[in-house]
């Protein structure tokens, strides 16, 4: 079986494919400062729910925006997996043209969405990923990478009121009852949630005119993917296990080929 690991700033996403489906995927919170033995008592954990050992596991991809840990991993694989992992950096093949001023620049997570949109959904597109940043990476309809924008995640946002302001306090990240807000809580749900859609919805846009497109398709992942969905109707399809799709094609395309 394949394990694919996403490793972002706030999460790292572990998924198990069997060759036809995923069996199962778990999260855990990044943690720079683990080491390797430590994960892998967690994923023996996660795998034993699943009557799965480490010795079903033939292959491994890693996509890592979090350098402290992608050495960690590597480690981890190594030992006690036996499996030497496929590290989605520069010069691992993708099928995707990076047309960036620096292609380099571009963070993994963001290639690897445009690998599982091109292939899984088609191109032109827009993918939106709700993570620790709101990024919205774009396809042109030749399904090259053109690049994208990246928003603070709302979460963020929350947090910076919050330590910035001596009045205002925690509230839950939902739509209020009406874009007028009648007290203080309601009022930052109107300024942060619905504020937070109305940028999704501007951006998308703007984006559609960039790219001269106005049929592109818009895929989100994420775990504020179908909160955010229920509420715009620019939310065409969510996809959570996005990442982990394109980290396996990307395996695919560079040991089956």
């Amino acid at each position: 079986m394949l394990l694919a690991i996403d490793v972002g700033n706030t999460n790292i996403h572990f998924g198990l494919h069997d060759g036809q489906s995923w069996r199962n995927t778990w999260r855990a919170r990044t943690a720079p400062l683990k080491m390797g033995d430590e994960y892998a008592v967690l994923l023996r954990s996660f795998f034993a729910e699943d009557d799965a050992t480490f010795e079903d596991v033939n292959a491994i991809v890693i996509g890592s925006v979090v350098p402290a840990l992608t050495a960690t991993l590597l480690q981890m694989s190594e030992r006690y997996m036996k499996q030497t992992p496929l590290n989605v950096e520069p010069g691992v093949k993708t099928g995707i043209r990076v047309l960036l001023d620096n292609p380099r620049e571009v963070g993994p997570d963001r290639v690897v969405n445009a690998v599982a949109v091109k292939k899984l959904y088609g191109t032109p597109a827009i993918v939106i990923d709700f993570g620790t940043a709101t990024t919205y990476d774009v396809l042109s309809p030749e399904g090259d990478y053109l690049g994208g924008a990246i928003s603070p995640g709302i979460g963020m946002a929350h947090d910076a009121l919050v330590s910035r302001t001596a009045r205002l306090y925690n509230v839950d990240l939902v739509p209020p009852p009406s874009a007028i807000g009648h007290n203080t809580a309601h009022a930052m749900q109107s300024g942060l949630f619905l504020g937070y859609v109305a940028m999704i919805e501007g951006l998308v846009a703007r984006i559609k005119a960039d790219l001269q497109a106005p049929h592109a398709r818009v895929i989100a992942t994420g775990g504020l993917a179908p909160l955010f969905a229920e509420h715009t109707s620019v939310i065409e399809d969510i996809a959570p296990c996005l990442t982990l799709d394109g980290l396996r094609l990307i395996w695919e395309m560079n040991h089956l080929a």
